[in-house]
């Protein structure tokens, strides 16, 4: 505390604090861009205006992570985000596959408290910058409301995640609220003011079951007219939490300044909605049922748009635009939803997809007119019909992650966000991220630091796929199926399926790829057979005279027949997978996306994965073998399955397998790192969804290392993340590292997808 003796007056106490990076907003952005820079050498100051981490994913609001994978409803395979959002995803669906939000907080804290270089500032707002002239942040003033502490913090970059965009705000960063016009940016897709230009703010509630009747007497400021909400009669007493994602309400007002209004009108809902549920008769299930949490802090959807050098639009979503200065990806839907939220007649949402994941620009993560200011999270440089794509949480970290990152570069060239482009460093930045396990689509990474870059690496196996077995496992063809093949360049030879029926019928079988290199959307058919199905078992020849132009994946297709069963495998393989055909409501997917003409959106068919335990393979024999899981994989700089799986994987007869790399002279080696396979196909949901496994059936568990003389270096057991980084407490000199893993499981093969090994 500080008096004034001349006036008697008092004031709070006051700290300085002064990093190379301060971080406004502590959602799952903010913490993925926090680690990052953290991890890279850069102090970090973390702001949080909330007791907990996480934003519209903590136990506040409660709404599930998601991403490119679309909960599996779309044609984005091996979609999922990498880097620190993979790390705190794969790490929750080991310690929290129940989706208890009370722990994802735990989740998140705990990863960054355990970074030496981050400042953690909690129940810590923003409301205050000065600046050094114009165009510059000299610092920021919060004030933390538990401790009554002022807090002035200094850095020459600052990151805003804030999700309003508080930062940018006040310090004059250009900005947008609300959609633009067609015109601006040829984006079919604009809405009009009928529809809405703002997507509003959402609360959820939990309900529980106690045993025992439970009476609910509505407080007086409840909805008392339930039919106000035109889909009313879709409200049950089996979902809540996010899966109630359109109650939602505020888009025709100001989204920042009116945020109290709308929860109140928010509240009203929910209150109104629990009083017809328990009280309108209709739901006798509902007797001994309490209503156990309702949010008290909105989560939003949109506010602010700030403005950076490049504004992504619909274009860049639909036709995949390549961008030089990729440093992420997004490939969630184009999500837009009618302004007046629950009380519209309109679907509470109106989704299209695009066929693959697309570019996220590093010219859109930072101001065109603050120089010193990143932007992160929600807030980045997008049009508001390609913000309905990249406001989600798991892209939206992606992005702020590659903000981390270049923020370490600018530290470390002592330059500012835009000269990273100006000053030709894009592709260090673009290489230090992948090096992370940050995918970006059309790169791989090229590290001459690697040392197994320099090595020769051979295997104790390498599996050549010429069968995935039958197991007595038959499905009825009550959906067209796809078993999704990666084959090489040139002629496709023949496999072998099996069938049963109990009639006489006939089978359509189609060779189908995509027209995109690195998509799985299976829209060109590059080759149909029909074959006759007799009674009993059923051996399908099926040889296409078809020649694959270049590594793809090729989908062999089978058409819906329900008097057709087919054998299926239990057996699983890195960067093997079936898909179907089917409907996923919950994005918007119908098995097509038939478009109206005018929009600007593609029309094409749905082929997506079932969740585990279903999913299973197709058994095939493919006589000539696949050898695309050869151990050079390793090193070839792509650590998933895109064209083609990009992993070793060792024989299943391999009773003990083992990479082996070597160089003809002895290397001093200080760390090593690994990445297995957590199934990026799986999204992974934060919270609410229980998920099939702690840990992915593709993950090795156990290996060891051991140099030239056969010493132990390193060892571990119950892995279940996807990187390990191995700092060795004393470099070793060898010509040798011997890599022993152990199959996950009988019927999956122990897989990886890179070693990478440093003198430091």
């Amino acid at each position: 505390m500080k008096v004034d003796n001349s006036t008697g007056r008092r004031s709070f106490v006051s700290k300085e604090i002064q990093a190379d990076l301060v971080v406004t907003g502590g959602g799952l952005s903010g913490v993925c861009c926090a680690i990052t820079a953290a991890r890279e050498g850069c102090s970090v100051v973390l702001v949080q205006d909330r007791p907990v981490l996480g934003g519209n994913a903590s136990s506040e609001v409660r709404l599930w992570i998601l991403g490119a994978t679309s909960h599996m409803g779309n044609n984005n395979r091996w979609a999922r985000e990498g880097g620190v959002v993979d790390e705190i995803l794969v790490e929750n669906t080991y310690s929290n596959p129940e989706g208890n939000p009370v722990i994802f907080d735990m989740i998140l804290l705990d990863k960054v408290v355990a970074e030496p270089n981050i400042t953690l500032l909690l129940n810590t707002a923003v409301y205050h910058v000065d600046k050094k002239n114009e165009t510059t942040i000299a610092s920021v003033k919060a004030f933390c409301s538990q401790n009554q502490t002022e807090y002035v913090l200094h850095a020459p970059l600052f990151c805003d995640a804030s999700g309003d965009g508080v930062v940018g705000f006040l310090a004059g960063a250009a900005f947008r609220m609300g959609a633009e016009s067609r015109e601006e940016f040829g984006e079919k897709f604009a809405p009009n003011k009928e529809y809405g230009e703002l997507l509003g703010h959402t609360l959820y509630f939990y309900s529980k079951d106690t045993g025992r009747p439970v009476n609910f007497i509505p407080p007086a400021f409840a909805l008392n007219d339930i039919t106000k909400i035109p889909r009313f009669k879709t409200f049950n007493t089996k979902e809540f939490g996010c899966k109630l994602w359109w109650i939602e309400y505020g888009g025709r007002l100001d989204t920042v300044h009116d945020t109290e209004q709308i929860k109140w009108e928010l509240w009203k809902v929910i209150y109104g909605v629990w009083d017809y549920i328990k009280n309108s008769g209709n739901f006798p299930e509902a007797v001994n049922l309490t209503l156990e949490w309702v949010g008290t802090i909105p989560g939003k959807r949109e506010s602010r748009r700030f403005e950076g050098d490049y504004m992504l639009r619909q274009q860049d979503i639909v036709e995949q635009r390549l961008h030089n200065d990729a440093v992420a990806y997004g490939g969630w839907s184009i999500d837009l939803h009618p302004a007046d939220g629950v009380f519209s007649e309109k679907p509470g949402c109106n989704q299209w997809h695009s066929k693959g994941i697309f570019h996220i620009p590093f010219r859109s993560l930072y101001s065109k007119n603050i120089s010193n200011l990143f932007l992160g999270g929600r807030l980045i440089s997008a049009s508001h019909v390609a913000f309905g794509s990249t406001r989600v949480m798991a892209t939206a970290a992606y992005a702020t992650q590659a903000v981390g990152m270049a923020a370490a570069l600018c530290k470390a060239h002592n330059i500012l966000p835009a000269d990273i482009i100006h000053d030709d460093l894009i592709q260090p930045l673009q290489q230090r991220l992948l090096s992370t396990g940050q995918y970006i689509p059309g790169l791989s990474l090229h590290d001459k630091n690697d040392l197994v870059q320099q090595a020769a690496i051979t295997a104790s196996s390498e599996l050549v796929l010429t069968e995935l077995p039958e197991d007595n496992f038959l499905k009825p063809l009550e959906l067209s199926v796809a078993q999704m093949v990666p084959l090489n360049e040139g002629k496709v030879e023949p496999f072998i399926f099996h069938a049963q029926a109990k009639t006489a019928t006939s089978l359509q079988v189609e060779l189908r790829i995509s027209s995109k290199a690195g998509n799985h959307t299976p829209d060109i058919t590059v080759a149909t057979l029909t074959l006759p199905i007799e009674p009993g078992r059923n051996c399908l020849q099926v040889k296409f005279d078809a020649v694959m132009k270049e590594q793809a994946y090729a989908f062999i297709t089978f058409t819906k027949n329900p008097l057709v069963e087919l054998h299926y495998t239990r057996k699983r393989v890195t960067g093997l997978l079936s898909v179907f055909n089917t409907i996923n409501k919950a994005v918007s997917n119908y098995g097509k996306q038939t478009p109206p003409e005018d929009i600007g959106m593609d029309a094409f068919e749905f082929w997506c994965p079932q969740r585990r335990p279903e999913g299973h393979n197709i058994a095939f024999k493919y006589p000539a073998g696949l050898p695309c899981f050869k151990a050079e994989n390793i090193g070839n700089g792509i650590d998933r399955p895109v064209n083609t799986p990009n992993a070793w994987v060792a024989d299943w007869n391999d009773a003990a397998p083992q990479l082996t790399i070597s160089w003809q002279q002895p290397q001093t080696i200080g760390t090593i790192e690994l990445f297995f396979d957590t199934d990026y196909d799986h999204p992974m949901e934060s919270v609410l969804m229980q998920h099939p496994e702690t840990i992915m059936p593709f993950c090795v568990r156990n290996y060891r290392i051991k140099d030239d003389a056969g010493n132990i270096i390193a060892e571990k057991k119950d892995n279940h993340q996807t990187r390990n980084r191995i700092t060795l407490s004393k470099p070793v000199q060898t010509s040798q590292l011997i890599i022993e893993v152990e199959h996950p499981s009988a019927d999956v093969p122990a897989a990886v997808f890179a070693v990478r090994c440093y003198d430091k």
